[in-house]
């Protein structure tokens, strides 16, 4: 079996944890406000880390060295994913997915700002080919614009900054350490936010399946994507991962009735056009 092959194996089970981590948060969702969500999810998945390190004998790896940037990125990741878990409850989850695949264009700005790096003309078209994709997904007017839109559109800036911040830590730490304070920090910061009000509230037991699928389809479509991109070039990966939109366009018509909106996967091609875009230029150069 050829590397590509191998990759767009990972790359399955990618967009089938990403597509069930969405149906799973909205389903939850009508029991658990977001913090409760994030709460528990970072709690069955620094256990699901802790057990893995343990019995691979590499809980060692973990250190503490840059602990100040670990606390900044998972600070990014637990907002850009509470604003993430609001946003499939308001608005169709075919939406939701088209302005998170913005999250690399939002990249090429901050990595000038936080990393140095050059930006550099194919990355100012990319950017704003992908610009206009996100005014066609989002059309703004006085009557299209809500509260869902712009949570979702947050939510790929605060994806964007936890990809800078793992691009800095990944010069100086090991997987491990990324995935042990991933999960370690966002339990902490869960705890505070679902209990500021001093009511945190369970999940019964119909919903606590939903709650171990959100945590172990998180951890699981990181793995299977982080593996992908080991095997072959992003230009082949990102294009697999593009099908997330689809399927789950697919997806929300049959579970929760939503119209098949042409104008979203209109405005989503063209996102993913100037990722790839960017991607291919930076392949070459």
């Amino acid at each position: 079996m050829s590397n590509t092959v191998r990759a767009c194996l990972w790359m399955i089970g990618a967009i089938a944890s990403f597509t069930s981590m969405a149906v799973a948060g909205r389903e939850v969702s009508f029991e658990l406000d977001t913090f409760e969500i994030m709460l528990f999810r970072s709690l069955i998945g620094f256990a699901i880390v802790v057990g893995i390190l343990t019995v691979t004998d590499r809980l060692k790896d973990v250190q503490f060295r840059k602990l100040d940037l670990h606390v900044f990125r998972n600070i990014a990741h637990f907002t850009g994913q509470n604003l993430w878990f609001y946003a499939i409850t308001v608005i169709p989850l075919a939406q939701v997915f088209a302005l998170e695949f913005t999250s690399p264009l939002w990249v090429i700005v901050l990595s000038t700002v936080i990393l140095g790096e050059k930006l550099t003309q194919h990355r100012i078209i990319a950017g704003i080919v992908g610009f206009i994709g996100i005014l066609v997904v989002a059309r703004p007017s006085p009557e299209t614009i809500n509260i869902g839109i712009i949570t979702a559109a947050l939510a790929a800036i605060g994806f964007a900054l936890t990809i800078v911040f793992t691009r800095k830590l990944t010069r100086t730490e090991s997987i491990s350490s990324i995935l042990f304070f991933l999960t370690g920090v966002q339990a902490i910061l869960g705890l505070a936010f679902a209990g500021f009000d001093g009511d945190i509230a369970l999940p019964s037991g119909e919903s606590w399946p939903w709650v171990v699928l959100i945590a172990a389809a998180g951890l699981l479509a990181h793995y299977c994507l982080t593996n992908a991109l080991k095997l072959a070039p992003a230009t082949v990966v990102i294009p697999i991962d593009f099908t997330r939109l689809p399927i789950i366009a697919i997806v929300g018509m049959l579970l929760y009735k939503e119209p098949l909106d042409p104008m979203v996967l209109l405005g989503a091609t063209i996102i993913f056009g100037a990722n790839y875009y960017n991607i291919w230029r930076e392949t070459r150069l």
